[in-house]
């Protein structure tokens, strides 16, 4: 029996996840580290969730943990309703937008939610994310979408 709960499924959850990556990468190629295929990240990726699922696994059964003080539907609710809006959001009104609603719908489950914060940090994300992934790797999304006539 597990001394930890949460550290249990935790690495269980991150086992299924990297085992089930892995599987998905499978049919990709690899390709070197200099001349990444479409598989590289995927593979290493799931292979460092693996490991950390394994690791807490273990971790579970010899560390004494917290009891659960039961589960947090609604924490679960706001992280699901945040990819969910910015899968609806990224395309209509750009990567910037859909990063600053994820941020701000995700930090509603907190209880320490501020307002202030959140939004210095989502603009933050926002600028760092367009940044990056569509200057820097040439990722083809808008940074504002077509709602906003660009």
């Amino acid at each position: 029996m597990p001394k930890d709960l949460r550290d249990f499924w935790a690495g269980l959850l991150y086992l299924i996840i990297g085992v089930a990556a892995l599987y998905m990468a499978g049919d990709y190629e690899m390709g070197t580290a200099i001349v990444m295929g479409p598989g590289y990240f995927p593979v290493v990726l799931s292979g460092l969730l693996i490991v950390i699922g394994l690791i807490s696994l273990i971790r579970s059964f010899i560390v004494e943990g917290e009891p659960l003080q039961g589960f947090a539907f609604s924490k679960i609710i706001f992280v699901t309703l945040s990819i969910v809006a910015f899968a609806l959001l990224v395309e209509g009104a750009g990567l910037a937008i859909a990063v600053i609603a994820v941020f701000f719908i995700s930090a509603l489950a907190s209880k320490f939610f501020n307002w202030k914060f959140t939004l210095g940090i989502a603009l933050g994300a926002a600028v760092f994310c367009s940044l990056v992934f569509v200057k820097g790797l040439g990722i083809p999304l808008p940074i504002f979408g077509s709602w906003f006539g660009m």
